[in-house]
C-alpha cells in the first residue's frame, strides 16, 4: 500500500479517472439501461408468476371447496336415497304382513265356514240316519205289538185314553 502512495502520479490518476468516468457514461448510455430494463422485466415476470401462482392457489382452494360441497351433496343424496329405499322396504314388508294376515284370516274364515258346513252336513246325515233308524225301530216294535190281537186292542184303548186326556 505504501508503494502505491509513493508511486502516485497525478497525470496517470487524471487519465484513469477520465477513462473510468467515460466508461461509466458509456455503460450508462448503452449497457446500464438495457440491464436495468432486463432486471425490471425479470422482476415483473416474477411478480406476475407469483400473482398467477396465488390466483391458481385460490382457484384450487375454490375448486377444492366446490368438490367438497359436491361430495357432501352426493353423500346427502345417497343417504336420502338409502332412507327412501329403507322406508319403501319397510312399507313393502308391512304391506306384505298386512296382506298375509288378511289372507290368513280369510283362509281361517273359509276353513271355519267349511268346517261348519261339513258339520251341518254330518249333522243332517246323522239326523237322517237317526230318523231312519227310529222309523225302523218303531216299525219293528209296531209289528211286534200289532202281530198279537190282544196287544193291538190294548194299544188302541191306550191311544183312545190318551186322546181323551188331551
Amino acid at each position: 500500500m505504501e508503494k502505491l502512495i509513493s508511486d502516485f502520479s497525478l497525470g496517470l490518476f487524471f487519465w484513469q479517472s477520465l477513462i473510468f468516468i467515460g466508461l461509466i457514461l458509456l455503460l450508462k448510455k448503452f449497457a446500464w439501461k438495457p440491464i436495468l430494463d432486463a432486471v425490471n422485466e425479470r422482476e415483473e415476470g416474477i411478480k406476475n408468476a407469483l400473482l398467477s401462482a396465488e390466483n391458481a392457489k385460490k382457484e384450487m382452494q375454490n375448486l377444492k371447496s366446490d368438490n367438497e360441497k359436491l361430495l357432501a351433496d352426493a353423500r346427502a343424496e345417497r343417504d336420502a336415497m338409502l332412507k327412501d329405499a329403507k322406508e319403501m322396504k319397510d312399507k313393502l314388508v308391512s304391506d306384505a304382513k298386512v296382506q298375509a294376515q288378511a289372507e290368513g284370516e280369510k283362509m281361517i274364515a273359509q276353513a271355519k265356514a267349511a268346517i261348519e258346513s261339513e258339520k251341518n252336513a254330518v249333522m243332517a246325515e246323522l239326523k237322517n240316519q237317526v230318523s231312519t233308524l227310529s222309523l225302523e225301530i218303531a216299525e219293528k216294535v209296531l209289528r211286534d205289538e200289532l202281530s198279537n190281537k190282544e196287544s193291538q186292542t190294548k194299544l188302541v184303548e191306550k191311544m183312545l185314553g190318551d186322546a181323551k186326556l188331551n
